[in-house]
């Protein structure tokens, strides 16, 4: 790649072994690709591919909820506070050029809206990938092979 590209990973703050395993791998290919890494900086999914990103020498930016830069998880390499609780799902988004969803919730359904709202690029692995307007993939190469053909399509 000739320019750094900012990939969000979006996913459940909570702990769900799969989805982690997922988010890990998923992280660690992006940092293998030279993307860096955009998340909401807490547990779960976030930090789990914060740390795979880490593994593999990637960065990692967390734009946290509250006011705290100690709330980030410990794979986070800059932490960016908000204050604005859930609201700061546009900025995740906002930050990225394109956003890849590993399962998730409602918040990561939010985050996957507010992308698709401002027209990024949404790929997903699992549980929101027949949404209209997004591209599935079945595992972490699938999605990362997907995000180097959507910004190779850009020049």
């Amino acid at each position: 790649m000739n320019q750094e590209r900012y990939i969000a990973v979006i996913g459940d703050g909570s702990h769900a072994p799969h989805a982690e395993q997922t988010a890990k791998k998923l992280g660690q290919m992006l940092a293998d690709a030279g993307f860096t890494l955009v998340s909401g900086g807490l547990k779960g999914v976030m930090s789990a591919a914060s740390e795979g990103a880490r593994e593999r020498g990637g960065h990692t930016v967390g734009l946290l909820p509250g006011l705290d830069r100690e709330d980030a998880n410990e794979f986070i390499e800059v932490p960016v506070v908000t204050g604005l609780g859930h609201m700061r799902n546009f900025l995740v988004v906002a930050n990225a050029d394109l956003v890849i969803a590993v399962e998730g919730g409602w918040g990561t359904l939010s985050e996957l809206a507010l992308a698709k709202k401002i027209g990024k690029t949404v790929i997903a692995i699992g549980r929101w990938s027949s949404i209209d307007g997004v591209l599935p993939a079945d595992d972490p190469a699938m999605a990362v092979d997907l995000a180097k053909k959507c910004f190779a399509e850009e020049y």
